[in-house]
């Protein structure tokens, strides 16, 4: 499901279910799951060409997704629907009570378990050797703004300096991230999957290992077949569920964890070798890829009822 709250923000949403050929495409996949390029120009009596332009626009907009299927002869192009359900909200979003904002560097990490491929860098060197999972235990770690490993987890403690008296209401981490894949390739599907406190709370599939062109951050030294940026994603957890930007992934709500001002909160990013697209995770931070920020966390809370002063 997808929540729409801001028309503003939407438009090409809109822009992409103008047109009554892409909501024929939507029809036709939502009725049969998925489709081939081929199958779908053949419904539509419409040249593979033409039918291009509209699939771009219902991918940009995460209407469905297109998957190469390279079990077959050519590399065949798959697509399906995405979404099940767009929801409009049409009421006016209150403001948060009180947020709490701070951030931490990829290498301010509490806990890992990696295999390589594998590796952590600064803005300039690396940090020992890549490869090799006893470096992310050197005390040059909490320097790195970047890291990658092929599966396992890295796992940081949220800074929630909330003051006392007060439950958490929302939590969201945003930061820039990638597959890793031996030296690159952009389409290198990775099950991303997240963690609050042990508790699985969602997943997402990032596409591939990016190197088509240099990160617009990512320093002049780092190597060119080498991982050069990801997709800024951020993800949020409410009393609504889960969502990876705005697109919701899981039923887990906030109020399972009963978190306030007394609480730890371990977040967990992790790729298991159980998972079915086991490609790996790159975290950009500050000084790489194409965004140049840490890995940010936003805390919303308000009073615990009985404790402290109500709302004024």
């Amino acid at each position: 499901m997808r929540y729409i709250k801001k028309f503003s923000e939407e438009l090409e949403v809109f822009k992409a279910l103008g047109s009554e050929l892409r909501i024929s495409i939507l029809n036709l996949l939502l009725e049969n799951g998925k489709m081939s390029m081929n199958e779908l120009a053949e419904r539509l009596n419409i040249t593979n060409g033409a039918l291009t332009n509209h699939i771009r626009k219902l991918e940009t907009c995460d209407l469905i997704r297109v998957n190469t299927d390279s079990a077959v002869h050519g590399n065949l192009k798959m697509c399906e629907p995405h979404l099940d359900k767009i929801l409009f909200v049409l009421t006016r979003d209150l403001q948060p009570f009180n947020e709490f904002k701070s951030h931490l560097r990829v290498g301010q990490y509490s806990s890992y378990e990696i295999y390589p491929t594998c590796g952590l860098s600064t803005a300039d060197s690396i940090v020992g050797e890549v490869d090799d999972p006893r470096f992310f235990a050197h005390q040059k770690h909490f320097d790195a703004d970047i890291l990658w490993f092929s599966k396992g987890y890295v796992e940081y403690l949220i800074p929630s300096i909330i003051p006392f008296g007060n439950k958490i209401d929302q939590i969201s981490i945003s930061a820039e991230l990638s597959s890793e894949a031996p030296g690159s390739n952009d389409i290198w599907p990775s099950d991303i999957h997240f963690y609050l406190n042990d508790t699985f709370i969602g997943m997402w599939t990032s596409p591939g290992d990016f190197a088509d062109m240099h990160g617009l951050f990512t320093p002049s030294w780092w190597f060119p077949n080498w991982n050069q940026y990801g997709l800024l994603k951020t993800l949020t957890i409410g009393y609504n569920g889960v969502f990876m930007d705005n697109v919701r992934i899981s039923s887990v709500s906030i109020d399972q964890f009963h978190f306030d001002y007394r609480d730890t909160i371990r977040f967990r990013m992790a790729v298991p070798d159980t998972a079915r697209h086991s490609g790996g995770l790159t975290i950009f931070g500050r000084g790489f890829g194409n965004y140049n920020q840490d890995i940010e966390f936003r805390i919303q809370y308000s009073p615990i009822y009985g404790e402290g002063e109500p709302p004024k």
